[in-house]
């Protein structure tokens, strides 16, 4: 593979169970950059109310990237992004981070970190980075991450790790020009999702293999799946509840006010479609729905990470709590949670009549925020010694269902 098709070449992963299977991840080229992004005081931004914004943000950072380079390895986090960028694009990548951070803190009150690497760089330090394409419908795919290299980029720019790293990867301020990245296709239109089977249920969970805590949510929820939404969950919202943030980042050069009559005309007009079941050319409404479905990422891998929000029965959560409370006493793993009555969708919509458009899902209230504020409350407090893949998982006792462990990544819960 030669790196400026090394993600086209990847067996795209179609379901849920092949995103635990080892041979579908190939290693990163050298020469590409890893783009990253965190919000930093997110945690605050989120107890402040202002969870929909950290979202956006976050979202943002991916629209603009895919909007210059292309179908490239992206992943939303909540509270902050990456992807992978060519090398032929870094120039310009790094000019989107720059304009990605100034419409964070001028149009959203938010700070945006940002750093670009390449690979290389990371590789030299003993991380690897691993890749692998979920892709449950045609052309929408997220990327999964193995390995450490992630984890020690952001540590980098969060001037936790190493600083030689952190200058490499630096962004300096005055390579923002003042104009908007490219937010094309990037909206906020559907009513927060209700749960149908009892709360939405985040979960970030560190050091347990991730095919085998896949496995063990599922029996302890006593689901067949572990999915935040339902076709009958899915409505669209008018006005948009990220109105303002939709009509700054669309504005151009326009004045705000005519930005936001032009979000207003429009969402009204797709939300008649939706509501009435109107087709308009090629356009189906109902399909679109499915669609959406289909391509709702609410579940991630990065490094030992492994992050994801579901509708769980309501009498099931203190089950899932108490088992991971024991593994973590045991050192097996470490984890955070957060309950919410509702879970939000950030979209990038490519092209709705072609099917091309895929959606990030969070907990309600920042779900995935605070659930890692929890997790690195945890980590705070733990013993040095972690579970890994090559350690087993602690004996659960009969009142504990234990984590079993299944074939998992290299890199997958060993970092």
């Amino acid at each position: 593979m030669t790196a400026p098709n090394f993600y086209e070449a990847v067996a795209p992963m179609t379901t849920t169970a092949a995103v635990f299977e080892p041979e579908r991840y190939v290693r990163a080229p050298d020469d590409w950059l890893v783009a990253l992004g965190d919000i930093e005081g997110s945690t605050a931004a989120v107890e402040a109310g202002r969870h929909s914004a950290v979202n956006y943000v976050a979202a943002a950072l991916v629209t603009a990237l895919t909007n210059l380079c292309g179908p490239i390895p992206f992943q939303f986090g909540g509270d902050g992004a990456v992807a992978l960028v060519p090398p032929e694009l870094a120039a310009q990548a790094r000019r989107e981070l720059a304009r990605s951070r100034g419409f964070a803190a001028r149009d959203c009150g938010l700070r945006l970190r940002v750093g670009l690497v390449p690979v290389a760089q990371l590789t030299a330090r003993g991380a690897d980075l691993l890749v692998g394409r979920y892709e449950p419908t045609p052309g929408n795919a997220q990327a999964q991450f193995l390995g450490p290299a992630i984890a020690l980029l952001e540590r980098a720019i969060k001037e936790r790790g190493d600083p030689a790293l952190a200058r490499l990867a630096a962004v300096g301020e005055a390579e923002d020009d003042g104009a908007l990245p490219d937010l094309t296709g990037l909206s906020c239109r559907w009513d927060p999702i209700r749960p149908r089977r009892g709360k939405m249920l985040s979960l970030v969970i560190q050091g347990a293999p991730h095919g085998a805590m896949h496995a063990t949510l599922l029996r302890l929820a006593g689901l067949d799946s572990l999915r935040v939404a339902e076709l009958a969950s899915l409505d669209v919202h008018w006005p948009p509840r990220n109105l303002w943030l939709e009509a700054r980042a669309r504005r151009g050069r326009a004045p705000l006010l005519l930005s936001v009559a032009k979000v207003l005309a429009e969402s009204l007009a797709s939300t008649l479609l939706f509501r009435w079941k109107l087709r308009l050319g090629r356009f189906d409404p109902e399909r679109y729905r499915r669609e959406m479905l289909a391509n709702l990422f609410d579940f991630s891998r990065s490094g030992e990470t492994f992050s994801l929000v579901f509708d769980c029965p309501e009498e099931r959560i203190a089950v899932i709590r108490r088992t991971l409370e024991a593994e973590a006493a045991d050192g097996a793993l470490r984890f955070g949670m957060h309950v919410s009555d509702y879970a939000v969708v950030t979209c990038l919509v490519n092209s709705a009549s072609e099917g091309l458009h895929v959606h990030f899902a969070d907990g309600g209230d920042g779900g995935y925020t605070r659930a890692a504020s929890e997790l690195k409350a945890q980590h705070a407090a733990a013993q040095p010694t972690v579970g890994t893949a090559d350690r087993p998982l602690a004996t659960a006792a009969i009142d504990r269902p234990a984590i079993h462990r299944s074939k998992s990544p290299a890199g997958s819960g060993t970092l």
